[in-house]
């Protein structure tokens, strides 16, 4: 990561923490309320080929201790109705701006992977993660809701696997590969007003 996109990323992290904070602590209450504790979900993902995290989430499924991979239309009676509200919105992802602010992601760059693919897929992984992971990116808002239309017809783990590899992992990457080339601080900009409008016009639907 280049110093003019940490300053960047600690600039409009700090800022939106100033900004949103009240709402924050307001889906805090709101997920304690409707859902009780635990209030968050903390996920491994990586930001290297070798280099694990926890990625920060508002908790909008009931919890599985034996939960593994993607999400797909077999995890989709986890999702509770809260869960449903926050994701449509993607407020759940609110609480990656402490992600940003150690430094685990960026705002802009291809969504952080779990640690079985980039097992998998190390060649692959190993290009793409030469990027630090963003919260969006190129791949999210292109690719983003045909991945979860693709993946919500999956009635099966082996199935939801099968799909995420053989179509979403390769298209996500391609998308990855070609913000990576042309990465600047204007583009990150405008990935960024993409995805806000993006939000807006899934509000409006």
């Amino acid at each position: 990561m280049t110093w003019r996109k940490r300053i960047f990323d600690l600039f409009f992290a700090s800022l939106l923490v100033i900004m949103l904070g009240p709402i924050v602590l307001y889906l805090v209450w709101l997920v304690w309320r409707k859902q009780g504790r635990p209030l968050f979900y903390v996920a491994e993902r990586m930001k290297s080929p070798t280099e694990s995290f926890g990625l920060w989430k508002f908790r909008t499924m009931t919890i599985d201790n034996n939960d593994q991979g993607v999400s797909g239309g077999h995890k989709e009676a986890r999702i509770t109705p809260l869960g449903a509200k926050l994701r449509a919105k993607r407020l759940d992802e609110f609480p990656q701006l402490w992600n940003i602010l150690k430094g685990d992601l960026s705002f802009v760059g291809p969504r952080p992977p779990l640690r079985e693919y980039v097992e998998r897929f190390p060649e692959l992984y190993g290009k793409v993660l030469k990027s630090r992971p963003g919260v969006t990116g190129l791949a999210t808002i292109r690719f983003h809701k045909h991945e979860d239309r693709l993946l919500a017809r999956c009635s099966t783990p082996e199935e939801t696997d099968s799909t995420y590899c053989r179509i979403c992992v390769p298209r996500k990457a391609r998308l990855d590969l070609i913000y990576q080339k042309n990465q600047s601080t204007c583009y990150d900009f405008d990935l960024v007003f993409q995805t806000i409008g993006n939000l807006f016009c899934r509000h409006r639907s």
